[in-house]
């Protein structure tokens, strides 16, 4: 019998919330989805096994069965085999997980990630005997919870753990309005590539996948691929893809910008049709001592304290020369900041890369309350865009709530209508767009600030820490143009003695 999504999203947050108390709600993921995982494909399995034995009966071998099963189970890794143990149940839960990885290397190896489950201090055996009672309540089989109902409970899960563990949420989870109006921008196209450089939880590689479903596209020809460099969020994201009956992709662990994992033959960086992602803003001691040679460094090696231009930049050459399109989601502060970055900035302006950047509302992220936007890049322009930039300003399309803002459905699809025709729709409200020459650009040194090209809605403001950055870059410089005025002074014989000098 099939339940209802409402059912299963409510069993599902029981199941969290029987940890809650002695595990901190921020820690839930961490537990309940290796065990939604490992419960998933527990029951399928058995359901499976069943299928063969009623088509095949006494005849059934290993080998026939084999066919049936996408991941092999060994005896004795079966939940049912391994919950009713008595004695070191967290152990046993440990020992189950190392052998399911190692029987199916390809697919599942550190898939559960490495939590520590005979810790009795991090989870004790009472709320793990909790955990397991609630997921007893719930059969995850195919006849029960589809893949659809299934990827839509684990959505369910992601966004509640993401609004119990606040400013960390961040690290996993960006609120899906964001996700689902980056993906509408880049429209991955049926037999695409998808990379996301800092993955989390996977949400815009799924979202890609949903898109061309609800467009009655083959959306099983995608290629996606991650890149993430935190060990749990990474499994995490690799249980969210196969849950969501996703098989093409590959999510690997690592540090995006000190040592990316996607690489050709010839050990250049992989190419991909459509690169989206929303990283860590404004990351410090991201690895810049390395990039002094590196080829993703073209426009110039961003700050040591600050890694957003490398980000981008990492984006930029990880797309196809000939169709690619970057999609990135950066503070304000990327778009005004002073010094290398203003370089950076104007060398991506004048080879005509950028196309569009979109303000976004107030407050819409876990982690951070400061000003964002939205980057669009694209290898070619169209002939229309080509020498322009589109600035768009959808600061004022959002639902105000307590904690934090959102978008509605009609908020995302007024913004990817205005992006696809580059001009104000007489039925849209609320949004302010215009087309902008970059000699106009280039008039205000290569300020991106959208108030400079058209009204915003939202008081526009730097992070605190950009705009620290951009007085120290300012005060840097008119000591060096003060040093060679004196010089220069001096050099004409010009008495400077009387002069008073100021290093403040």
């Amino acid at each position: 019998m099939t339940i209802t999504q409402q059912e299963l999203e409510s069993r599902l947050w029981d199941a969290a919330n029987a940890l809650r108390g002695p595990v901190d709600p921020a820690d839930f993921k961490t537990y309940v989805f290796p065990m939604l995982f490992w419960k998933w494909i527990s029951d399928t399995w058995v359901y499976e096994h069943d299928m063969a034995l009623e088509e095949y009966g006494d005849d059934l071998d290993d080998e026939i069965e084999a066919d049936y099963h996408r991941f092999e189970m060994l005896e004795g890794t079966l939940w049912s085999e391994t919950t009713t143990k008595v004695k070191n149940l967290g152990a046993e839960i440990a020992s189950t997980f190392q052998r399911i990885e190692k029987a199916n290397p390809r697919s599942l190896a550190g898939v559960f990630g490495d939590v520590a489950w005979g810790n009795k201090e991090r989870i004790p055996e009472s709320a793990l005997l909790d955990l397991i009672k609630a997921f007893n309540k719930i059969k995850l089989d195919p006849t029960t919870v589809s893949h659809d109902l299934l990827g839509a409970g684990y959505e369910y899960l992601l966004k509640n753990f993401a609004d119990e563990s606040g400013k960390k949420a961040g690290e996993f989870f960006t609120p899906r309005e964001v996700v689902n109006l980056l993906v509408g921008i880049l429209e991955p196209q049926p037999a695409e590539s998808v990379y996301d450089p800092a993955c989390g939880s996977g949400g815009m590689l799924v979202a890609t996948i949903n898109q061309l479903r609800d467009a009655n596209l083959d959306h099983r020809t995608l290629r996606l691929y991650g890149q993430e460099i935190n060990l749990t969020t990474s499994s995490i994201a690799r249980m969210n893809l196969f849950l969501h009956e996703i098989e093409d992709f590959e999510i690997k662990r690592g540090d995006t910008l000190r040592a990316p994992a996607f690489k050709d033959a010839r050990g250049a960086l992989r190419t991909f049709d459509s690169v989206i992602a929303n990283p860590p803003f404004s990351l410090a001691n991201w690895g810049a001592d390395r990039w002094a040679t590196d080829p993703r460094a073209r426009y110039g090696v961003p700050p040591a304290k600050n890694g957003d231009f490398a980000f981008i930049q990492h984006m930029i050459a990880s797309m196809t020369p000939d169709s690619g399109r970057v999609g990135v989601v950066m503070p304000h502060g990327t778009l005004v900041r002073m010094g290398t970055e203003s370089s950076i900035r104007q060398k991506l302006i004048e080879a005509d890369l950028l196309e569009a950047v979109i303000g976004l509302p107030p407050n819409l992220f876990y982690s951070t309350d400061i000003p964002t936007c939205i980057l669009i890049f694209r290898a070619n322009k169209s002939a229309f865009r080509a020498g322009k930039v589109l600035f768009i300003d959808g600061s004022a399309r959002f639902e105000k709530a307590v904690n934090r803002n959102s978008m509605t459905a009609a908020d995302v699809d007024a913004l990817v209508d205005t992006y696809r025709s580059g001009t104000k729709s007489a039925d849209v409200d609320r949004i302010n767009v215009r087309l902008v020459p970059i000699d106009e650009i280039a008039s205000r040194d290569f300020d991106l600030r959208l108030g400079h090209y058209i009204t915003v809605a939202a008081e526009e403001s730097a992070d605190l820490g950009s705009t620290l950055t951009a007085y120290a870059d300012s005060r840097i410089r008119r000591i060096a143009a003060e040093a060679d005025m004196f010089r220069r002074l001096q050099a004409a014989g010009i008495d400077l003695s009387a002069i008073e000098v100021s290093d403040d």
